[in-house]
């Protein structure tokens, strides 16, 4: 039932932010959403192929995170990428192409859906198999550092933001680079998107200990929990998290308690999860919550929402027009980009 389903609230949301950074989070929000479900639309009219994971009800994580950082500080993603690839920068065009498989796409058309990459954007890519990108996470994060401590770079230090899922916390590449993360004092932020739900496994049924967010103190890294549909909570802590790790204090992790509105993928019927326990976390959208907000506080009016939701779907038409005209990748590069050019 839904007066059965507990939604922690660890930390509240921050009322120190400016009218033009809440604009900011919500159209970075509408963006992602607007998108996905675009995605949605072409692949059922056959427009994109293999698994394509959406995103839709997790957007407050990935703004809240990603929009705390800089452009020279890194984002690893996982399957469930578009969104976090958009908030980092890529743009609407060239994710759009490249789950169309086009030439123009981020990946040159040879990623697909679960492999957007973007160095321009230092987007360190998304990753097919769970638990994949928290080394290469790790990684990013260290020679961040040898840049600093060894290199002697009088650049501010960059910081990785590592996404990974409740299903991944109980893989190994978690717990080994928490540990190494907190040996080396790297700084990378851990960020759980505990939406609940393992593919079809309840998390409460795959995890002997349910909050994530305690496996942190075993490693003596802090861990905190967070209302992951809440944007501006996720972003207080995020903000506290990047200054730990830019004044070389090492990482933090993460728990953003949140959902998946739709199923694991749009191949998947989605006859697991109860219509209440949807319900119950539809009726918490991220999105409509800081909409909500911004008309309370009186920050705007309605139709500047409107025109800002209008301007969002003729990006995204945009970007599906500019994906059908990119031309298909030429036969003869079959091979190319599997190397480094000399």
């Amino acid at each position: 039932m839904k007066e059965d389903i507990a939604f922690p609230v660890v930390h509240k949301q921050d009322d120190h932010i400016s009218f033009e950074d809440l604009l900011m989070l919500y159209k970075d929000m509408l963006l992602g959403r607007t998108f996905e479900d675009m995605c949605a639309q072409m692949y059922y009219r056959g427009k994109m192929f293999g698994f394509v994971h959406l995103y839709n009800g997790q957007e407050a994580v990935s703004t809240g995170v990603i929009k705390a950082l800089t452009k020279d500080d890194y984002v690893c993603s996982t399957y469930r990428d578009h969104v976090h690839a958009l908030s980092k920068g890529v743009s609407a065009n060239e994710v759009m192409a490249e789950l169309f498989g086009k030439e123009t796409g981020c990946s040159k058309g040879r990623g697909g859906s679960m492999h957007i990459f973007s160095s321009k954007n230092n987007f360190l890519g998304g990753f097919a198999f769970i638990g994949e990108g928290i080394p290469v996470a790790t990684g990013a994060a260290f020679q961040s550092i040898y840049k600093k401590q060894v290199l002697k770079s009088l650049d501010p230090i960059s910081v990785t933001a590592c996404f990974f899922g409740d299903g991944t916390s109980n893989n190994g590449q978690f717990f080994e680079c928490l540990n190494m993360a907190v040996l080396w004092k790297l700084p990378i932020i851990f960020v759980v998107e505990n939406n609940q739900w393992a593919i079809g496994m309840a998390h409460h049924r795959s995890a002997s200990t349910p909050e994530i967010h305690k496996k942190a103190e075993v490693f003596g890294l802090p861990g905190i929990e967070v209302d992951g549909m809440d944007v501006l909570a996720i972003r207080k802590v995020t903000l506290e998290a990047v200054k730990r790790a830019r004044s070389g204090e090492g990482p933090t992790l993460i728990e953003a308690l949140t959902y998946r509105f739709r199923g694991h993928s749009l191949a998947d019927p989605d006859e697991l999860r109860s219509r209440d326990e949807k319900e119950a976390w539809i009726a918490r959208d991220p999105i409509k919550r800081l909409h909500n907000y911004l008309l309370e506080q009186r920050a705007c009016k309605p139709d500047d929402l409107l025109n800002i939701e209008n301007d969002i779907k003729s990006e995204i038409e945009e970007a599906v027009e500019f994906a059908i005209s990119s031309p298909e990748p030429s036969v003869k590069d079959l091979h190319k980009y599997l190397f480094a050019d000399n």
